[in-house]
């Protein structure tokens, strides 16, 4: 599995973490489930199927009772996600964030409900009502997408199975059968340490989005270099941005942060095109609410609106996003799906010859 670092290049200003994954952020496990099989004709229901599910999970705790303070962002609103209206209103987050395939949303919201109700057995009996929080994009270009392949037990899987440290990019979980600026895209992660390193900063992205000729690799337009070669018959699609921190920030804080990935996106070429699902959630781990509170009135940390502090936080944004959305494409290999579609991956000696061409190597 290549990385953006691999080719020898220091994409931005800030550290990353250990493993340069939103894992870094202390506590957030990622699990994925992926599902590949069959080849050739579409047959509706029967395959080929390139899809998957990939879980973000906040904390190892009981997220309900124990919810994050959370914002999301709607760059482009063309899309299908799950859970949005109750984070604007409420400003917490109290499931994993769950990303999948376009049209299985609903079944992967009604497989993390059931999820939620076995863990918490009051909901809607002696306290309120959990609000699942799903994301999405379309993978139709290589999937079976109409044939609800996803099951209770993938969500299930890719949650339970979701662990700490390095974390599988590219052709896995909900990046199974997505495209990135017409090339192989998938699941991609980074990270940022700020403030001498006193917090964490992690993005995790599904990309399906762009025309190939709007890709940019550190300025290089390497998408006008590669705009005839490897080229899919596919159509711009959407992404999902997920931000992860330990710093602790209020909603209207992490809403802020969740803002600036876009300019994230946009150093990579995209211009969230008109039919472009473009979301972002963003939580802190910090400064847990509980759902059962001991008292009312709370005393706990808050990070101050300092223009300088929160800067940083805005560059480790981007430079995540960024990286992050990198790393998904040189991760990702060409894969063939329904009716005999290839999608190609990113040539990695073309864009090293790019690279070095434009003085970036």
């Amino acid at each position: 599995m290549a990385r953006l670092r691999d080719f020898g290049v220091n994409p931005g200003r800030l550290p990353t973490g250990p493993d340069n994954a939103i894992t870094d952020v202390p506590g957030v496990k990622v699990g994925h489930t992926t599902l590949i099989s069959g080849s050739g004709k579409l047959v509706e229901g029967e395959g080929p199927v390139r899809t998957g599910v990939t879980a973000v999970v906040p904390h190892g705790g009981n997220i309900f009772r124990e919810k994050v303070a959370a914002a999301v962002h709607s760059i482009n609103g063309f899309g299908k996600v799950m859970g949005f209206e109750q984070i604007r209103e409420r400003g917490t987050l109290e499931t994993p964030v769950v990303l999948t395939s376009n049209l299985s949303v609903a079944r992967a919201g009604d497989a993390l409900l059931t999820y939620m109700l076995r863990q918490n057995p009051d909901v809607a009996l002696t306290t309120g009502t959990v609000n699942c929080v799903i994301g999405e994009c379309n993978d139709a270009v290589l999937n079976d997408a109409r044939g609800h392949h996803i099951q209770p037990e993938h969500v299930r899987h890719a949650i339970d199975s979701a662990s700490d440290g390095p974390v599988e990019e590219g052709n896995v979980g909900a990046g199974t059968g997505t495209t990135c600026y017409q090339f192989k895209g998938g699941i991609g992660t980074a990270s940022r340490e700020v403030m001498d390193s006193a917090f964490t900063v992690g993005a995790l992205v599904q990309t399906n989005h762009g025309k190939r000729e709007e890709l940019m690799v550190m300025g290089v337009p390497v998408g006008m270099a590669l705009h005839e070669d490897y080229l899919p018959q596919t159509s711009p699609g959407s992404i999902m941005i997920v931000l992860a921190t330990d710093a602790p920030f209020a909603p209207h804080q992490l809403e802020r942060l969740a803002k600036r990935a876009v300019f994230g996106l946009a150093r990579t070429g995209a211009i969230a095109s008109d039919q472009s699902g473009d979301f972002v959630i963003a939580f802190s781990t910090s400064n847990r609410q509980l759902h059962y509170p001991d008292e009312v009135i709370q005393t706990m940390p808050r990070f101050a609106d300092d223009g300088r502090s929160i800067d940083e936080f805005f560059l480790a944004v981007v430079e995540c996003v960024e990286e992050a959305i990198l790393n998904s494409l040189l991760a990702a290999q060409t894969m063939t799906g329904r009716d005999n579609r290839t999608v190609y991956a990113l040539p990695h000696d073309r864009l090293r010859d790019l690279l070095r061409q434009y003085g970036r190597l």
